[in-house]
Formats: structure tokens, sequence, C-alpha cells
């Protein structure tokens, strides 16, 4: 009897723990990109490194030419002026650094790509 509860609760434990687990699990540690992406800034801060940002796929995302938004977690957010990052894109792609004020997603950081 005790080995079965132990087996069953086995797999509540792990799931539960699950989310603790940090997103840079080192896979970006040899990237050619990795000091280029840890030396961009926002006006809100550090954007961080490539293993913090998130890509946005083009229908997640969208510009009027001059303002941007981006949908985070199924809402769409503005993008405030500040957070968009000057630099040229030299990853391509289109990312999000984000964080959350009262449950809701905000942009720390933005970097648009190539809409395609």
């Amino acid at each position: 009897m005790f080995g079965v509860t132990r087996a069953l609760l086995l797999p509540a434990v792990i799931v539960v723990a699950a989310p603790a687990l940090g997103r840079d699990d080192g896979r970006y540690a040899n990237s050619p990109l990795k000091s280029w992406f840890e030396s961009l800034y926002s006006e809100f801060g550090q954007c961080c490194t490539n293993a913090d940002g998130y890509i946005v796929s083009d229908p997640d995302w969208d510009t009027d030419g001059v303002n941007y938004r981006v949908r985070i977690d199924e809402e769409w957010v503005n993008v405030p002026a500040g957070a968009v990052i000057k630099q040229p894109n030299r990853a391509g792609l289109t990312m999000v650094w984000k964080h959350y004020l009262d449950g809701h997603p905000k942009v720390r950081c933005f970097m648009p790509g190539n809409m395609g």
C-alpha cells in the first residue's frame, strides 16, 4: 500500500516542481549573438538575454508604421515607444521581453523583425 501511494505521489511532485525551472538552461551559452543580446537596453532597462525574450510570430504583432502592439498571453498590448529597441535587429526575429503588472502583461523591450 505504501509503495502504491508513493508511486502516485511522485508524478504530482514532478508536476508541481516543473514550473520552477528557469528558462535559461544553457542552450544559448554558445550562441554567436549572446553578447549582443546581453547588450540590449530599452528606456526600461536591460532586456536581459535571448533566453529571456520570446519570439513573436507575424500574426501576433503589428504596426501602424509608428506604433507597435503585440499579443501576449492572448491579450493585445500596446508597446511603449521607450520599449522599442532602436539597434538593427541582428537576430532577424521579432522578439518581446515581458513582465506583468496587476496581472496583465507589459512590454519591457520589443524588437521588431521583418513581417513576411
